[in-house]
């Protein structure tokens, strides 16, 4: 079963809303749900999508640990497929965030165009501790050398205030959908051929180089090393 509810919020099609919808595992990833959203991704290339949460005070927890590790891995390795379908398509993508993204959720905020965050948001790239990199292919370019690798090696939380403060987000918002709206009315009013090219244009070559780096060497080397569930879950609270 998946765990994304799809909508057109604004009633015209300027956007398409994808919400995670898992409040009862903090957001976490199932198997099905990163097919879906690899299906959406794939599918309307060209539509503003906005990807968010329909529970306020947690973005995404990362994959689903309850599942077993073959299934993980292939969670984790699809995921991946997604980074890359964000990154190339022609449309934008929008990233919502009122609280906490850890692993694939922090990795899938990373990868959008854009994100709009309220004060609660927070983030947290978990690699090293779990036996894979996490966020080397793109913290440094966001970041620069030195918060990146900081980010991806010791997975501190990133609170809202520094990701201002780093250029990860421009603002803090009391109402983070309503700006994301915003957003998305304005590129609909723009020439779509022109928000192509800024996306294409920005993606420089070596940053598709180095999600293609991380992703095969994070399958070569996967081990399935991985608090429990109910860790994690109180990990990502603190």
């Amino acid at each position: 079963m998946t765990d994304l509810i799809v909508d057109n919020p604004d009633g015209a099609g300027l956007a398409v809303r994808i919400r995670i919808d898992a409040a009862r595992r903090r957001n976490a990833l199932t198997l099905e749900t990163v097919r879906h959203l690899h299906q959406l991704l794939s599918e309307d290339p060209h539509t503003t999508m906005l990807l968010g949460s329909s529970t306020a005070d947690i973005f995404c927890a990362g994959a689903d640990l309850d599942v077993d590790d073959a299934s993980r891995a292939i969670l984790s390795d699809l995921l991946y497929a997604c980074y890359e379908h964000i990154v190339s398509r022609p449309g934008v993508v929008i990233a919502v965030v009122e609280g906490a993204a850890v692993g694939g959720g922090a990795q899938l905020t990373a990868v959008a165009d854009v994100r709009v965050i309220s004060a609660a948001a927070r983030w947290r790239w978990v690699g090293p501790g779990h036996g894979l990199a996490v966020g080397a292919w793109i913290l440094p370019e966001l970041f620069g050398r030195t918060r990146g690798l900081d980010l991806a090696l010791t997975a501190r939380w990133l609170e809202a205030p520094e990701a201002v403060l780093a250029g990860f987000a421009a603002r803090i918002d009391d109402n983070p959908w309503e700006h994301a709206f915003e957003i998305a009315t304005r590129l609909a009013r723009a020439d779509q051929a022109a928000v192509e090219r800024v996306k294409r244009i920005a993606t420089q070559p070596h940053i598709l180089v180095q999600l293609a780096q991380e992703r095969a060497q994070n399958k070569a080397s996967w081990t399935g090393s991985a608090p429990t569930a109910s860790a994690a879950a109180a990990d990502s609270r603190q």
